[in-house]
Formats: structure tokens, sequence, C-alpha cells
């Protein structure tokens, strides 16, 4: 009785000896960086079970064993709290570390950035393009009316719920800017302005510009004179920006009529021809004073500003010989 005595508490001992272990290793393969080399941007779908995300896990060499992720959400009572959706890994994330990621809801953020320049249509053919957006477009946005900037979206956001989030950014920038707005701008309106400054982000790319191109057009305006910008005629060509400008701009297109085309009409045109970026909508409503009535490209990337027609022609004579020598 006294051996067999001995002999079962023996064992005892060695049982808790090997779950003492087993449990100690547990604990280490939970908390020790995992095999991941790099970080990583992963999808878990909505419905999922616990044991299928562990599978997922260890296929995808995030993790090396999925019942040790298993474990773990039972230990951290984290089983019911994992959450579909997409997710950053960092490098080296131990198993227990990718839990607490999957409970967080903290998800990856997505990122589309949006060009100064660009028209609604073309806007909405990057909002389709991307897969990570989800539904429809309802309504065509009004060209001025989005902000060009880049944003963060999680997976499954609406594109018309990104929309609407561009639309409530250039209402706010632009009631902030109107209000701090130069005196004597001959501007009645908010959209006026927006009109005007989607001229002066299609006509110049260079940040030193855009206030002098602004002062030029606001000249001509004070004159009486018409515009003349070709960026309108092309706004007219594309309908808006619905179909690519294939071709270059020639002599003969400048007397199409359409309310858009800038050498046809007096002043501005009904609305804007693109989305204005900031700088552009600050140039428009701070412009540079000067005398310059005229501009055409130099040949450097900017533009060559004169305030007489025998000097522009002049400039432009000069332009004419720069593209003859290429």
């Amino acid at each position: 009785m006294k051996a067999l005595f001995h002999a079962l508490f023996s064992l005892f001992i060695l049982a808790v000896i090997v779950a003492a272990s087993a449990g100690l290793w547990s604990y280490h393969e939970l908390h020790k960086p995992g095999p991941l080399d790099t970080d990583r941007v992963i999808l878990i779908a909505p419905g999922a079970s616990v044991p299928a995300i562990a599978r997922q896990l260890k296929n995808d060499g995030i993790i090396r064993y999925d019942w040790v992720f298993l474990l773990g959400t039972r230990i951290k009572k984290a089983d019911k709290q994992l959450r579909a959706g997409e997710y950053d890994i960092l490098a080296h994330s131990s198993a227990a570390e990718v839990i607490d990621v999957l409970v967080s809801g903290k998800m990856h953020q997505n990122r589309l950035t949006i060009p100064e320049g660009l028209t609604s249509w073309q806007i909405i053919a990057m909002l389709n393009a991307d897969e990570t957006l989800t539904g429809e477009i309802e309504t065509v946005p009004k060209d001025g009316t989005l902000f060009p900037e880049t944003y963060y979206f999680t997976r499954g956001t609406t594109r018309n719920d990104l929309i609407r989030r561009m639309q409530m950014q250039m209402s706010k920038m632009l009631e902030e800017e109107w209000e701090k707005r130069e005196d004597g701008l001959p501007y009645k309106t908010l959209e006026e302005a927006v009109i005007m400054a989607s001229i002066v982000e299609k006509e110049t790319g260079i940040a030193g510009e855009r206030a002098r191109v602004a002062g030029v057009f606001l000249n001509r305006l004070k004159r009486g004179m018409p515009l003349q910008t070709d960026p309108t005629v092309i706004y007219a060509l594309t309908d808006g920006g619905k179909k690519p400008m294939d071709r270059p701009l020639y002599k003969k297109d400048l007397s199409l009529a359409h309310p858009y085309n800038t050498y046809q009409i007096a002043g501005l045109p009904p609305g804007p021809i693109c989305h204005p970026g900031y700088d552009s909508i600050v140039a428009t409503l701070h412009p540079e004073k000067h005398n310059y009535l005229y501009f055409v490209a130099d040949g450097s990337g900017g533009h060559a500003f004169a305030a007489t027609l025998k000097e522009h022609n002049r400039n432009v004579s000069a332009w004419r010989k720069h593209t003859r020598g290429k």
C-alpha cells in the first residue's frame, strides 16, 4: 500500500511538472516574436470563426501554431471579441499581440490622394477604381465642390461617404478663406471666386505663379477684356471632363460657341472647370497687384508675363522659337 502511495504521488508530481512545463512553453510561444518578416495588412472576413482565423494566420505565416492562438484567445477571454476587418500586423508580432490587434478594432487606414485640378468625372473614375470602397455613386458632384487632399478610410467605406467628406472639407475651407479675402475683389459670390480659382489651377502648376496669374485675370475682368483661357475651351470640348482631350487644341476650337469658351464670352464661365486646390483658392482671394494682362509659356515650365500686346507678342515669338528648336 505504501509503495502504491509513493507511485501515485510520483505520478502526480510528474504530471504537475509536465503541466507546468507545458504552461510555461505555451506562455513563451504566445508571447515570443512571430515568424512574419515584414509588416503586413490582413483581412479578416465577416463571420469568420476563431479556428478559421487561427488557420488563416498560420497559413499566412503570421503565427507558428494555430492552437497557441486559440489558447491565447481563451486566456485573454477574447474568443468572442475578435472583429472582422482589415488590420496592420507589424513584423514579428507575437500571437498575443496579434490577438490584441484583432480585438482593438483599430483597422488599417487605406489612402486615396485626390490631386488638384481634376474634374468630378475624373475623381469618380478614381473612386470607382478603388476596390476597398463600396457602393455606387448616387450623384455626380458639381465641379469646384470637392477638396483635393489625401483621404484615409477603412475598407468598406462607401464612395458616397467619401464624397461627402470631400464636400464638407471644401465647404469649410472656402468659408474660412472667403472671410479673409482681399478688399475690392470683383467676385460677387464665393462661387465666382471658386470659378476663377479653378482657372488659375489649370493655368499653372507653379505655386509662385498662382497669385500673379490670378492678378492677370483680375486685370482683364476690370478692363472688360475676355479671359481667353485655353483650359475653359478644353473643358467645353471634353463635355466637362467626361471624355479625355486626346488631341492638341486647335485655333478653330477658340471659335467654339459654348458658354464655357472664354474666348467667346464676357467675364467668367458659368461654373468651375475643375476642383481647385487650397493654394489656387488663396491666390485667387489674394491676387498679386501688377499691370500684366497677358502671359505665355516661357519654355522652362513657367510663364512670361506682359503688360502690353506688343510685349506679349514678343514673348509668344520666343516661345514658338523655343518649341521649334526642340
